[in-house]
């Protein structure tokens, strides 16, 4: 029966995850409550899968990879509620329910290997979690860039230069106003975000048809996208609740954007990772 309420809790986390985002990001009360709500009861169920998992094994330790990554999880999510508690910190939810998540995600499917229903709906999955995560590299890129470009529109305006042909601002013209570039940087960093957040959920339940294990998470290209996943947050917390915007916004995504760049070197450098059944 652990495993089943080892179930509700994923399926829990996964819905404080969502909700915790446009609680922090957007300070909705409602979603704050259900936050609050949704992870409190997740943690209970955890705590029911845990304890009914180590009396069933008749053993007061964690053994194997499971058990010490449902665990991790539980901790993280323990301490994230107490310091909610002590000091009303909802904020660090953005990263510690979605983490917990990703944590009991691999434990719920089972002890055994999961298996697809057929050939075509593992090469369904497949596609899209290449697809997603392209569209978030790509969604976070624009971003990036519109943040750059921000800072060059914003440089432009205040040299109260005329923009003639003889100028060096005069090939710059075609710069949109500064508030499009802020808006479509916001705008693509929140649609890349739900990408790679689907993009690393498809691979986790992926990798669990091949012999790869818990290895996976330590493949550079694994670890190099949830570094990404990891930008995209603090970026999304920064612009929200931080209130960053302008210039301090591209400042941030210029650093964002070196953290891209050596990604993309770990990425072209490392043993690219293959999916398969086997």
């Amino acid at each position: 029966m652990y495993l089943l309420w080892l179930r509700v809790a994923a399926i829990l986390y996964a819905a404080g995850a969502l909700a915790v985002f446009p609680a922090v990001l957007y300070s909705q009360e409602r979603w704050r409550r259900w936050c609050v709500h949704l992870g409190g009861m997740a943690v209970f169920f955890h705590f029911v899968s845990v304890v009914e998992m180590l009396v069933q094994a008749h053993r007061l330790t964690p053994v194997g990879e499971h058990e010490i990554e449902s665990l991790l999880g539980f901790a993280i999510a323990g301490i994230f509620f107490l310091v909610w508690w002590l000091y009303e910190g909802i904020s660090l939810g953005i990263f510690a329910l979605p983490v917990t998540f990703f944590l009991v995600l691999i434990p719920a499917l089972g002890p055994n290997r999961y298996r697809f229903p057929s050939q075509g709906v593992y090469d369904t999955w497949l596609v899209s979690h290449i697809i997603a995560l392209l569209l978030a590299y790509a969604a976070l890129f624009f971003s990036l860039v519109a943040s750059m470009l921000y800072l060059v529109q914003e440089r432009r305006i205040k040299s109260k230069l005329k923009p003639v042909k003889a100028s060096k601002w005069g090939p710059l013209d075609w710069l949109p106003p500064l508030e499009t570039l802020e808006r479509v940087a916001l705008a693509t960093l929140e649609f890349g975000f739900p990408c790679m957040t689907l993009g690393l959920i498809l691979g986790t339940i992926l990798v669990q048809v091949s012999s790869v294990g818990a290895s996976y998470f330590l493949n550079p290209d694994i670890l190099a996208a949830f570094v990404m996943w990891v930008v995209y947050v603090t970026l999304l917390f920064m612009r929200r609740s931080a209130g960053f915007r302008g210039r301090k916004a591209a400042y941030v995504s210029g650093v964002a954007l070196v953290v891209m760049m050596a990604v993309w070197c770990v990425n072209f450098f490392s043993q690219v990772q293959r999916f398969g059944p086997k």
